[in-house]
């Protein structure tokens, strides 16, 4: 029987962290299933979620939480893989306009009040290519309680679009 493990990690950006978890990982017979990794403000943040058999799950653990020092913090939690829904109800959509604080908190707000789960958020500045400005972008999965249709929330959010003077893109 396998244990499904996800990893997070905060580490000062530097070639081969990815690598040196990936022998760890080989070395301990885990199989590396998802994963999420970005160099932010020169850190290096991840997530990952890894496949390993029950008798070998301690000894990982043990051999990933090593590695750790001022320049790496790593959080393990066991997870049950099968408790994944499939087949949700989602919706993506993309938030693109001039930045300010507290858009995401904006959305979010509207979100919970709907009920709605956030399921992958990416968001990023950009800058405008004729005014030079700066604009906020985030795509966004959101999972839907079953009792709410992705045009509702759609609704919901394209009210908002004014206050928060961005555009919002749903595919059709």
């Amino acid at each position: 029987m396998n244990t499904s493990l996800v990893i997070a990690l905060l580490a000062t950006d530097r070639p081969g962290l990815v690598n040196v978890f990936s022998e760890i990982l080989r070395t301990h017979h885990a199989n590396w299933t998802d994963s999420r990794f970005a160099r932010l403000a020169g850190k290096f943040a991840g997530v990952l979620r890894v496949s390993v058999a029950e008798q070998q799950a301690e000894s990982l653990i043990q051999a990933l939480l090593a590695m750790q020092d001022t320049d790496l913090q790593i959080q393990i939690e066991k997870s049950d893989a099968g408790s994944e829904q499939t087949g949700e109800n989602t919706l993506m959509f993309e938030v693109l306009g001039q930045d300010r604080p507290g858009i995401i908190e904006d959305i979010t707000h509207e979100l919970v009040a709907l009920g709605v789960n956030i399921v992958e958020m990416n968001t990023e500045q950009r800058v405008a290519s004729m005014s030079n400005e700066i604009l906020f972008h985030a795509e966004l999965t959101l999972s839907l309680p079953d009792t709410l249709q992705a045009y509702d929330v759609q609704c919901r959010l394209e009210e908002m679009s004014d206050q928060l003077m961005v555009d919002l893109s749903f595919p059709e």
